[in-house]
């Protein structure tokens, strides 16, 4: 068996031809989940992962293998309740409603600006379709929401990177606008 304790995140500065190149391993996010476990790439070899405690694998993370080699981690299609708003009488707003409500019961939850996803659960089915929401049994990759306080914050489905600092802008040689009485605007 090789071991691999290495994670890179989405593959960050390795070059596409190498990620492209390289084995793959699907796993459903109860598996992605876990720092310890065992697996077998598209090249048949068994692998052990041994990650830190927490770490979690997303779709298009990629490990390095003690060996040298790269495996590159695909989220496997499961089975997930795909939630949309009502086409009829329902509006987004309904959505930012179940989310917060499926928030409340800490429950694993893809966020997409049209629908959300969780793991099925007939309880919860049953509570968004009392809410005039669509819920609908579908096997699609499970990437849910890793928390405010998760290291590596969130991901994105398009690479970019950005930076959560605070920017501070001064501006400088421009008139200050003053409002008086013959200021020609509403406020």
């Amino acid at each position: 068996m090789l071991k691999t304790s290495k994670l890179i995140p989405q593959g960050q500065g390795l070059a596409a031809a190498l990620v492209k190149r390289a084995a793959t391993v699907e796993l459903e996010w109860d598996l992605r989940q876990k720092s310890r476990f065992e697996a077998s790439d598209s090249q048949g070899r068994v692998i052990g992962v041994f990650l830190a405690r927490g770490s979690v694998l997303r779709g298009g993370d990629v490990l390095v293998v003690e060996d040298g080699s790269l495996i590159r981690v695909i989220a496997a299609p499961q089975k997930v309740l795909r939630i949309t708003a009502c086409a009829e009488h329902g509006s987004a707003f309904d959505l930012t409603r179940a989310a917060y409500h499926l928030g409340n019961r800490h429950v694993p939850i893809e966020l997409q600006p049209d629908h959300l996803k969780i793991e099925p659960d007939h309880v919860l089915a049953d509570m968004l379709r009392a809410m005039h929401l669509a819920v609908n049994e579908v096997m699609e990759a499970f990437e849910p929401e890793s928390g405010a306080y998760a290291s590596g914050g969130h991901a994105h489905a398009t690479a970019h990177e950005h930076s959560h600092k605070p920017t501070i802008s001064i501006k400088t040689a421009e008139p200050a606008h003053v409002h008086g009485p013959h200021c020609k605007h509403d406020h």
